[in-house]
């Protein structure tokens, strides 16, 4: 490998296996009992197939995992900072044991691997939150993907790939860590400067990797992680745009861009270890860290749940043994006297620097068309931006109205329908709640899981016409706060979520009742009504809430059409 970088362990482990044994697999795998893997899960096989995680040949057992977790090391000894495990249901333990061969398939059932299991086993995983994470806090959105999403049961084993998750977009920029090594030989680079990233880049970005290159005389692997990041971040197909945009305006022959199907954990100062010794199989001679790399909270407003710096500090203890040095990242500063971004830590108090857009200013110029300055981001990667981020009058939105029944949500619903299809600038769709259960729920009944289940089928087909531009008008009873906000949650990446609470009183709705549902449920003959003998559970913060009791009809209506005007959904 001449003066490149050594991949960690001495050799680059590669998990796929030749035709023939494909063939004698495939064949074979007839009997197997499967295992269809998530998305995140999905990642972590992509990652262990290629060699990323060098020198893994399979997922852990109990005792490497407990090594991992404690010292941070392999069985051997070996700097390992996080568990890679398989974690599958109750269920899917009972049908295993020592011996049995699985098929790994991706979402779609094809077979992607063959897993020889050697252990089945049940870990603690509070425990292990408290060493990954530093805490058991369900706060921690990692802590509670761990408690609450994952498998309570590990499967250990070595894995024989017979082929990559399949990916049909971007296929050049794909790149393993062995093409990736042979590009870096093939030009001459020996010392690599891996920078990561969910985010679109700007012109502080391109300084800051420039800099830094310069400081170690390195070139750049510009590496965006494609796999599972942030929620709310934007789609990857946008953010790949955004970087192509950007690498254009690099010097020639100094950047190398690729992607990387990473699932990342949010473990702070572990992970950014973690991410250290992955580059380092990619060919990597130096990281670049965030003074704040792999916190839960660095792309929000809430406070860091790691010290600032911690992540850094943390490889250095290891940057002898790993062969990879950690390069921090030094915030930039624009100054127009100078026409130029300059260290944060070298302006003086003479200067006059201009400070780059936070994540919320920049998507609300997004939002309402306004401005951005060439000095903060290229103008094509402004064009991509506003092409993912329209303006909100040419977004699709959603208005999602709840409360009980006879509250008026659905004659509102047909008013604003109305005024929608006169205004003409979107199609519109709406998805009364009666009629909902008649056309797409009518298997379900009345429980809180059947209930819960056809709210977020409401908030699916919702989300596809808010993502495409329309307006979806949604008027179900809507009962329990956990499927509301998971809708909110759902449409809100892809456009407009109003919630509105039409608050009419009990009383009044009872006394409309106009399909006999009061009547019947005080006698006893329907159970389960909500507001009688099922509770509605009253949205927290909802952006509009009307009392019909207090309003026309139409005045219910307009109230929803002024806020949307204010806030630039409509004209």
């Amino acid at each position: 490998m001449g003066h490149l970088v050594e991949p960690h362990g001495g050799r680059l482990v590669n998990l796929l296996v030749d035709a023939e044994e494909q063939a004698r697999l495939k064949a074979e795998s007839v009997d197997f009992p499967s295992i269809d893997l998530n998305q995140r899960q999905l990642c972590d096989l992509e990652l262990l197939a290629t060699g990323a995680f060098s020198p893994l040949t399979g997922y852990m057992d109990r005792a490497t995992c407990q090594r991992v977790l404690t010292e941070s090391r392999l069985p051997d000894g070996l700097v390992w900072p996080l568990p890679v495990c398989l974690d599958v249901s109750a269920a899917t333990a009972r049908e295993l044991a020592p011996g049995t061969r699985v098929a790994l398939r991706d979402l779609e059932g094809f077979m992607l691997a063959v897993l020889t299991v050697t252990e089945v086993w049940q870990p603690d995983k509070r425990a292990e939150a408290r060493l990954v994470f530093g805490t058991d806090d369900m706060t921690h959105p990692g802590v509670a993907a761990l408690l609450t999403e994952h498998g309570d049961w590990y499967v250990a084993g070595a894995v024989a790939g017979l082929q990559l998750p399949i990916h049909y977009d971007y296929k050049l920029l794909r790149l393993t860590p062995a093409e990736t090594r042979a590009y870096f030989q093939k030009l001459g680079w020996r010392r690599v400067l891996a920078f990561d990233t969910t985010k679109p880049l700007h012109n502080a970005h391109k300084e800051i990797t420039l800099v830094a290159a310069r400081e170690h005389n390195a070139h750049i692997f510009l590496q965006p992680i494609v796999g599972l990041t942030h929620p709310g971040d934007i789609d990857h197909y946008a953010r790949v745009r955004c970087y192509d945009a950007i690498v254009g305006t690099y010097p020639p022959g100094s950047v190398l861009l690729g992607l990387i199907p990473l699932a990342r954990r949010r473990a702070g100062p572990r992970e950014a270890l973690w991410h250290a010794l992955i580059r380092k199989n990619y060919g990597c001679s130096h990281f670049m860290v965030a003074a704040d790399h792999a916190d839960p909270h660095a792309v929000s407003d809430q406070p860091r749940h790691y010290p600032r710096g911690a992540a850094l500090a943390h490889i250095r203890q290891f940057q002898e043994e790993i062969g990879v040095q950690p390069v921090p990242l030094r915030p930039m500063v624009f100054l127009p006297a100078r026409a130029q971004y300059v260290p944060v830590d070298e302006i003086s108090e003479d200067d006059h620097p201009l400070e780059a857009l936070a994540a919320g200013e920049l998507r609300r110029r997004l939002t309402h068309g306004l401005d951005i300055p060439a000095w903060f981001s290229p103008p094509a990667v402004v064009e991509v931006l506003r092409r993912a981020y329209p303006p909100r009058s040419r977004q699709g939105f959603t208005v999602f109205m709840t409360g009980l029944s006879g509250s008026g949500k659905s004659t509102i619903a047909r008013v604003l329908l109305t005024r929608f299809m006169e205004l003409g600038e979107r199609p519109v769709t709406l998805l009364d709640g009666d009629v909902v259960r008649k056309n797409l729920s009518s298997e379900l009944g009345f429980s809180r899981r059947d209930r819960n289940l056809n709210i977020t089928r409401i908030g699916f087909v919702a989300s596809e016409i808010t993502k495409n531009g329309g307006i979806a008008l949604c008027a179900p009873i809507a009962p329990y706060r956990e499927s509301r906000r998971e809708n909110r949650r759902l449409i809100s990446q892809y456009g407009g979520y109003i919630e509105v609470h039409v608050a009419t009183p009990l009383a009044v709705c009872e006394g409309r009742d106009r399909k006999g549902l009061y009547a019947k449920a005080r006698a006893g003959i329907v159970r389960g009504l909500t507001g009688i003998d099922d509770p509605y559970e009253l949205p927290e913060s909802p952006e509009v809430r009307i009392d019909t009791s207090e309003n026309t009809p139409d005045e219910a209506a307009e109230e929803v059409l002024l806020y949307l005007r204010r806030e630039g959904y409509i004209r």
